[in-house]
């Protein structure tokens, strides 16, 4: 998450994350770094991009994305990539077992895939969360954050 906080605009801060995973269905790192820029973001944290995560990976001599338990305890090499989409930078690239080169391009090709379209939905997404209308306009609070701070 450090590649993405614009940690000038907060001299002297210090900004701690922690998740905790209440169940899980594969994917849970992925779903933590996602929930992670959601909080920032929400916590009104001035960002220079969004980081997203997906995870993908080869079973059966097929590529799939977001892996759910039963794809990850298969025992296939899985990917989990975790970008800032518009600067198209990778921040995270974990895998766990070895891939031939060709695939392992089409599998990080897919997760790269994935995340981008989850940092396209979190950027336009509007989420119900207990009750309230909750939007994320992550760009406006950023610049508005910037402009407030002298940036």
């Amino acid at each position: 998450m450090e590649a993405s906080i614009l940690t000038h605009l907060m001299p002297r801060s210090q900004i701690d994350i922690f998740v905790q995973v209440l169940q899980a269905d594969g994917g849970t790192r992925s779903a933590c770094i996602n929930a992670a820029t959601l909080a920032l973001a929400d916590a009104g944290i001035p960002m220079r991009d969004i980081v997203t995560s997906c995870t993908a990976g080869y079973l059966c001599s097929t590529p799939l994305l977001d892996l759910n338990y039963v794809e990850d305890s298969a025992g296939g090499p899985d990917v989990t990539v975790g970008i800032l989409s518009k600067m198209d930078k990778v921040t995270l690239l974990q895998m766990d077992a070895k891939l031939p080169m060709d695939i392992f391009e089409n599998v990080m090709q897919l997760a790269i895939e994935g995340c981008k379209a989850i940092a396209n939905y979190i950027r336009e997404v509007r989420t119900v969360s207990f009750g309230y209308i909750i939007t994320f306009v992550l760009l406006e609070n950023t610049k508005q954050l910037e402009s407030r701070r002298g940036g």
